[in-house]
């Protein structure tokens, strides 16, 4: 896949995908998730695996995905040595009178489109999942 490809703009499948948070950061991942409300849950997540660059804010609105412009990427060819399988630039609204730009740096990128619950339910189907931080409660 030549970099032009790579770096593409994002296609996000179809819904409403107003708010978005960090539900997962480490060495091996950055997950970004995504809803029209994050109370309940959310309904879609941009996994990166092994993010070597991320400059956004921890949680954001109604990003404007886009390809990251030359600039952007000599950017990230000189501060990790070289150009990274994925990169992924958006501008996001954070409450302030402009808009912010976003640079993530990774492997890969998976996008995982279905229902993530943010509290437990007792009820909920087998294979239903739980945002990271949601624990059954103690008997």
């Amino acid at each position: 896949m030549d970099a032009e490809r790579r770096h593409a703009e994002i296609r996000l499948p179809q819904g409403s995908w107003w708010d978005w948070d960090v539900v997962a950061w480490n060495a091996g991942q950055l997950r970004l998730a995504a809803g029209h409300d994050l109370t309940y849950h959310h309904g879609l997540e941009l996994v990166f695996a092994d993010p070597a660059l991320v400059s956004c804010p921890s949680n954001f609105q109604d990003p404007a995905f886009r390809a990251p412009s030359p600039d952007e990427l000599l950017r990230v060819t000189r501060q990790l040595g070289e150009e990274p399988p994925v990169v992924v630039a958006f501008e996001a609204d954070v409450g302030g009178p402009e808009p912010v730009s976003c640079l993530i740096a990774a492997e890969r990128l998976e996008i995982v489109h279905e229902t993530v619950l943010r509290y437990w339910r007792e009820d909920a189907a087998t294979g239903q999942r739980f945002a990271p931080w949601v624990r059954p409660p103690h008997r």
